[in-house]
């Protein structure tokens, strides 16, 4: 049983990545404390969803290693982290621009 990391964390990071993701298509601000802007463009959202994919990486890397021995994180990793974090942004871009306002 040694080396599964405890549910908890996995619901947590899961939780963070999901809010994290979702969080440039739901306000105007730059990066949610920033100064709100009337129509943010696509080039903020894109660069804040890399920064709070980095964040969220971030998070989910200290919990593993306070937990345990963290294992080594190479391109496979990242590319796969990537492509989750942008299917956790899916909701939030079609509240943005696919839904009639």
């Amino acid at each position: 049983m040694t080396g599964l990391v405890p549910a908890w964390a996995v619901v947590v990071v899961l939780l963070a990545a999901l809010i994290a993701a979702n969080l440039p298509f739901v306000n105007e601000r730059l990066f949610v404390v920033g100064p709100r802007r009337e129509a943010k463009p696509v080039a903020w959202r894109l660069l804040e969803l890399l920064v709070y994919a980095a964040a969220t990486a971030t998070l989910g890397r200290a919990l593993e290693s306070h937990l345990g021995q963290a294992s080594p994180m190479r391109w496979e990793f990242v590319a796969v982290w990537l492509c989750v974090f942008l299917v956790l942004a899916f909701p939030g871009f079609v509240w943005r621009y696919l839904r009639r306002h």
